[in-house]
């Protein structure tokens, strides 16, 4: 109705623009600018509009280069065009010009927060620690009272391994604002690392006065709780995680380590479970699935969790071991002699490796082959031998192994 009353209003036709920009119908967006650009070439928010497009468009250097002409017409200091360009320089992946300019957003607008934390983004992106410290330490001394600021100072250093430093900034942060409740939760995760537990549960109590401090605060309590020996509480806060949040697996895998330490295994079983029906693709979770059915003789079981965990990528040198050793407690020498050979092409030399061919190559008749692992073996270690004798105990009568053994004065 305006537009028919007003068909020449250029903010008529700018916020036309917008609309058209904003349902996606950039080609009759673009139209309408390029006519606006003939009849008002000198204002600004036609080059801001055309840019949108452009960035919408993924061509984010020409978007660049008509934002920077808006940046020239505009007669005040604009943050938002500065900021615009840095994150033009975002999508391009140039995080040192990215930097640039929102470092001038700051200068403009000392509270955009928002500039802050994509600044500090690009630090890290470009592996700048120290750079962003002393990024971070130079506007804290022109705002000594911002939280945010001493929040990130904080986790800079919490990234760096100074954590006496980093919980000074995050007590710095809740000086500047008592109501920042993430700066109670890095500074509760702080303590837990200092093993100051009594004081981290101090914090994570205030952090729970607060609003949405959720499961997480939960659980980090009952962390806490644990290592401080007070086990019914640990136990009162992890259940108050689950109700919180009942697919938090973090949660159930830490009630699993609470119960494997007590070996109660069958109640830890049940916890893992959870966890892995959760997040069926963590390795950690299958490895301890195998330690748990293995501690309760379910030796099937746990063959069949191990097989699982390395076709997840678990090819750590114990899973080999441990896969080796369950085929051997069922008689499985075939098996256990394919995954000793593969163990071999990635750990050569290796001295848990030569004993156990040693005795499946024996076991399986292959005796020269099995002598000759056993010989490296016992080159590579001569006490590891006490390891053999469990494993293959009715390998030990053979006399050419007994006479290696008193070769090696065992």
């Amino acid at each position: 109705i305006a537009l028919s009353q007003h068909p020449h209003a250029i903010e008529l036709k700018l916020l036309e623009v917008e609309i058209l920009i904003f349902e996606n119908k950039l080609e009759r967006a673009d139209e309408i600018l390029n006519e606006l650009h003939e009849l008002a070439f000198t204002n600004p928010d036609i080059c801001i509009y055309k840019a949108n497009i452009l960035s919408k468009q993924d061509a984010h250097e020409e978007a660049i280069f008509y934002l920077k002409k808006a940046e020239k017409l505009l007669e005040d200091d604009d943050d938002e065009v500065p900021s615009l360009i840095a994150m033009e320089y975002m999508f391009l992946e140039d995080y040192e010009q990215a930097k640039k300019y929102f470092a001038l957003c700051l200068k403009d607008a000392p509270d955009d927060y928002a500039s802050l934390y994509n600044i500090i983004y690009c630090f890290d992106y470009l592996d700048q620690r120290a750079e962003a410290i002393a990024f971070l330490e130079g506007y804290i001394n022109t705002f000594p009272y911002s939280e945010i600021a001493w929040h990130q100072l904080g986790l800079q250093h919490l990234g760096a391994k100074n954590l006496e430093k980093a919980l000074d900034c995050f007590d710095y942060a809740i000086i500047s604002d008592d109501t920042f409740l993430g700066a109670y939760i890095e500074k509760g995760k702080t303590l837990e690392k200092l093993e100051r537990y009594k004081e981290a549960i101090d914090c994570y109590l205030l952090a729970l006065e607060m609003e949405d401090s959720g499961p997480f605060v939960y659980h980090h309590l009952g962390q806490c709780y644990e290592k401080n020996h007070e086990d019914k509480l640990a136990l009162k806060y992890y259940n108050r995680a689950l109700q919180e949040d009942p697919a938090s697996d973090k949660t159930w895998s830490a009630l699993t380590d609470f119960f494997i330490e007590k070996e109660q295994y069958q109640k830890a079983l049940s916890f893992i479970e959870k966890a892995i029906s959760i997040d069926e693709g963590n390795i950690e979770y299958w490895k301890r699935y195998v330690e748990i059915n293995h501690r309760l003789g379910q030796k099937n079981k746990a063959g069949t969790c191990l097989i699982k965990s390395m076709e997840l990528g678990n090819y750590n040198f114990e899973t080999w071991i441990t896969r080796c050793d369950l085929l051997i407690g069922m008689n499985n020498f075939e098996a256990a002699l394919e995954v000793m050979e593969e163990a071999k092409k990635i750990y050569p030399n290796f001295t848990e490796i030569e004993y156990r061919l040693g005795g499946l190559h024996l076991c399986l008749n292959n005796k020269k082959l099995g002598l000759e692992h056993l010989q490296n073996g016992l080159e590579l270690d001569p006490e590891y031998a006490v390891i053999f004798k469990e494993l293959f105990p009715k390998i030990i009568a053979l006399k050419a192994v007994q006479n290696l053994f008193k070769k090696s004065r065992l």
